[in-house]
């Protein structure tokens, strides 16, 4: 005897979500469709996060849109390393830190490209990200570093970069922790006047771009609203949330 079929109310929602949500059954299980495709996503996400960064290539990809590249490289000396001991990868290398140290206009903004855990999310997102970055921040009449390119990188590893370079505000791009719907999701996070010592709660996210989630030209968009406000209120995070409000009138 066949499983009865599924509710219209089911497979309409089904249509609207990427969430794995009537899927049917065969006995007490999946169907064998929904169970493959739940292993191969599996294995998409395993592989985005063990996946090596082309270095070369990408920075050649974002020379080619006009922009000066620096690769520098954290304290995690192998993948293992930084999956393993996620502090290391919030520090830069030691060669790193002194090739950041040499003498450099000091920035308003500077962009980090960090592999994160998912390369395969920054080699298909990050460009086009900065693409439009590059047009707003330059009619903002901000001064930019050269694209740092990091590898073995977590997300406060923009800090250290920021304090070095001595710039007004810090971003970092880089592959979010691969899930089950998207192993290609690039995270932005932002912070104004970076320094060792940063928490979360001082800095702003913008997550979830890629294809199927928010485009790169609203990421854009988006990051380009919140650097004229932190730049307005001098503040990132829950503080600048705080004095945004503070100055909407009653």
């Amino acid at each position: 005897m066949s499983d009865p079929p599924l509710p219209a109310g089911w497979l309409a929602l089904r249509s609207r979500t990427p969430a794995r949500i009537a899927l049917g059954r065969a006995g007490c299980g999946l169907p064998t469709a929904p169970h493959l495709a739940f292993q191969a996503a599996h294995a998409r996400a395993r592989d985005a996060v063990h996946a090596a960064l082309d270095v070369p290539a990408l920075c050649s990809a974002i020379a080619s849109r006009g922009f000066e590249t620096i690769a520098v490289e954290s304290a995690a000396a192998s993948r293992q390393a930084y999956l393993r001991m996620p502090d290391l990868g919030r520090m830069l290398a030691e060669d790193s830190r002194a090739q950041l140290s040499q003498p450099m206009v000091a920035p308003d903004v500077v962009i980090v490209v960090g592999d994160g855990l998912s390369s395969v999310a920054v080699e298909r997102n990050a460009v086009p990200v900065l693409e439009g970055l590059r047009l707003r921040l330059s009619d903002m009449g901000l001064r930019l570093a050269p694209v740092i390119v990091a590898t073995h990188a977590r997300v406060a590893l923009a800090d250290e970069i920021g304090e070095l370079l001595q710039a007004r505000l810090a971003i970092i791009m880089l592959g979010e922790r691969p899930g089950l719907s998207a192993a290609d999701s690039l995270g932005m996070y932002l912070t104004f006047a970076p320094r060792r010592g940063r928490v979360d709660s001082e800095r702003n996210c913008i997550s979830n771009i890629h294809a199927a989630g928010m485009t790169a030209e609203a990421a854009a968009t988006r990051a380009t609203e919140l650097i004229r406000s932190m730049l307005a209120h001098g503040a990132s995070g829950v503080l600048l949330a705080t004095r945004a409000l503070a100055r909407v009138p009653s």
